[in-house]
């Protein structure tokens, strides 16, 4: 009876009771791309970088172009329309960190995946897009940014205050943000959409510095490729590096605030502890001279010195506590906007 039992069990079900075929997957949704152009009186060159950008790109469902007016008192707006191009307008130039943020903020409401933001002036050469982006598109990175450093044979003419400038800055940054950067200053940059809905800009002047600070600091995966870049531009002067110094006191004034924001301990603690060494080295002279000479004169002066460096690294050290309190209410801040951000996004592509 037991072996008849095992054998009835063994045998298969009947037709109306098997488990229905398992539905076919769904194709995967390629990723949608966003190209955007910031441009100030860029007439002569808008409608050349426009007509080269690819419009069929391998694993990207669409590209769209997007130009950004910040300004413009020519035919840039007008010129990039008759192309193809849509186009916002600023109105009064605000500074192309302003157009970025203004780029980005686009791209989110179109709910695209990838944005790729390339300069107007025919710096770049459009056909490396698809270069640009196929990190993101593997899943290998964040952020994909083109360098012009990173690979010797790549390093373009320049003029060497710029070069000598765009070295010591990416040095700066790359210890800042604890990475080693080749190039912090390019203009031809992949956002994936985790970027874009992390990154928060405040400077208005430029962007470049300011994205790799807050993207290493949000503990996003950065990324380079050696690409060849025009080192001058070919029409005009650069809106941002036309002048050397007022490039220098812009950008560090930006950098500046980013560290004030996100890193301010790093900046009152270092500060405090030096004039706490300067403070405890007097106040051992004065000491030193009190004990060996028996007499406070003529070095008195070190102990009101000493005094007076201590009480300032004391204040400092709380000043940087404060500080730091406001800059965890930022992260703070910028986490709440990243979720209702990611939040906004499902709800729309629901």
């Amino acid at each position: 009876m037991l072996e008849q039992s095992i054998c009835d069990d063994a045998r298969p079900a009947p037709a109306d009771t098997a488990a229905p075929p398992r539905a076919a997957a769904a194709p995967r949704r390629l990723p949608r791309l966003l190209i955007m152009l910031p441009a100030l009186n860029e007439a002569a060159t808008i409608q050349s970088v426009i007509r080269s950008i690819p419009r069929s790109i391998e694993g990207v469902a669409s590209a769209e172009i997007l130009v950004i007016d910040d300004g413009s008192t020519d035919d840039t707006t007008a010129l990039a329309r008759a192309v193809g191009a849509s186009v916002i307008s600023h109105g009064l130039n605000l500074g192309v960190g302003a157009a970025l943020q203004s780029g980005l903020d686009e791209a989110l409401r179109r709910r695209v995946d990838i944005a790729v933001n390339i300069d107007s002036d025919g710096q770049f050469d459009p056909a490396h897009i698809p270069i640009l982006v196929r990190p993101i598109l593997a899943g290998e990175t964040d952020f994909v940014s083109a360098s012009r450093f990173l690979h010797p044979a790549l390093i373009p003419e320049m003029p060497l205050t710029k070069k000598l400038g765009n070295r010591g800055m990416s040095w700066l940054i790359s210890k800042l943000a604890g990475r080693r950067f080749a190039d912090v200053s390019c203009g031809f940059r992949a956002y994936s959409r985790e970027a874009m809905l992390q990154l928060v800009l405040t400077g208005k002047f430029t962007y470049t510095q300011e994205t790799f600070l807050v993207l290493a600091q949000k503990g996003l995966r950065l990324y380079e490729i050696p690409l060849a870049v025009r080192g001058v531009r070919e029409h005009g002067t650069s809106r941002v590096a036309s002048n050397l110094f007022r490039y220098a006191f812009r950008t560090s004034s930006i950098i500046w605030s980013c560290i004030r924001d996100y890193r301010p301990g790093s900046i009152f603690n270092s500060v405090s502890f030096v004039l706490l060494l300067i403070s405890l080295g007097l106040g051992g002279f004065f000491i030193w001279h009190r004990i060996t000479a028996g007499v406070f004169t003529p070095h008195i002066w070190a102990g009101f010195v000493s005094a007076f460096f201590f009480g300032l690294a004391l204040m400092l050290f709380a000043l940087g506590q404060i500080a730091l309190m406001v800059a965890r209410l930022r992260m703070v801040q910028d986490k709440q906007l990243y979720l209702m951000r990611r939040y906004l996004q499902r709800n729309e592509d629901s």
